[in-house]
């Protein structure tokens, strides 16, 4: 029962474990939740009211609940258990898997040092700070935090720094519509930006549509790549340019023009707002 130990060791450093079968995939669903007939767990994207005491979907069901962890519904599982493996996002943790030497060679280059873990095929880069996980970010890069499951191989080496702007950036999919095929989007209008809303910002309307300008013309430059990554740069700056006013400021409407600008070179709407809303998360954390 060495990984019932250890994922108690887990869950008192508070940190969510769950027990992984053969070829390192979580136990599958109690009839009751499969296929979502349960509707989900109530923190799961698909929020349901399922409390299903069994070891039933996947991340969703990593708990530091010690009671559950040793419950009779979890003990089959414990027996069967190939590895436990740990919901980072659960932790306030963000992983960045890295697949392959390559991929270790990036992060080196790119990423703040912090706290590693040796894999397999490469290593795991653990930062303090949750994040939306995605995978293939880039070769051989996966992103793995809320709604997400990391195999356990230890406390690893190095110490735990907090996530870096980087890691937020790469979940940005560059996405672009071929030439000439148009762009689908619901911003038919021009956001403009002026003081009779923005009451609480002290810049000037000058300053600040010069530095939107500015922004939206390095969007628009990228019509090949790179529109959606520049979008979260521009919204990250211009948002901490406002980080000291007592507000409002109205970075909504700024955010509908960065947002636009994107779309404009054929970046889909969802991920130009997501990068966008990133980008002013970001900024807002850094002012914190």
């Amino acid at each position: 029962m060495s990984h019932l130990r250890t994922a108690l060791e887990l869950a008192a450093a508070g940190v969510p474990p769950l027990p992984l079968r053969a070829g390192k995939v979580p136990f599958g669903n109690c009839p009751a939740c499969t296929g979502g007939a349960c509707g989900g767990r109530p923190h799961m994207k698909s929020a349901g009211t399922c409390r299903c005491p069994a070891v039933c979907h996947a991340w969703a069901a990593a708990t530091t609940d010690t009671a559950v962890i040793t419950s009779a519904a979890w003990a089959a599982a414990w027996r069967e258990a190939a590895a436990v493996a740990y919901h980072p996002g659960g932790a306030g943790l963000t992983v960045v898997d890295l697949d392959n030497v390559d991929a270790v060679a990036w992060a080196r280059e790119t990423l703040p040092a912090t706290r590693t873990v040796g894999t397999t095929r490469g290593e795991h880069w653990i930062y303090r700070g949750a994040m939306q996980s995605a995978n293939a970010v880039r070769p051989g890069v996966d992103i793995k935090s809320r709604m997400a499951y990391v195999r356990w191989l230890g406390p690893g080496t190095g110490t735990m720094t907090v996530l870096p702007h980087a890691s937020l950036a790469l979940v940005v999919r560059e996405e672009t519509t071929s030439p000439g095929a148009g762009v689908v989007s619901s911003l038919l209008e021009r956001a403009t930006w002026d003081r009779t809303v923005a009451i609480g910002c002290r810049h000037t309307e000058q300053y600040v549509h010069t530095g939107l300008e500015r922004g939206l013309a390095l969007i628009r430059a990228r019509t090949e790549s790179g529109a959606a990554s520049q979008a979260f740069g521009v919204a990250r700056f211009l948002a901490g340019q406002h980080a000291q006013c007592p507000g409002p400021c109205e970075l909504d409407t700024l955010a509908r023009a960065i947002v636009a600008a994107a779309v404009s070179v054929g970046v889909p709407e969802p991920y130009a707002q997501r990068a966008v809303s990133n980008g002013l998360q970001t900024a807002e954390r850094g002012a914190a």
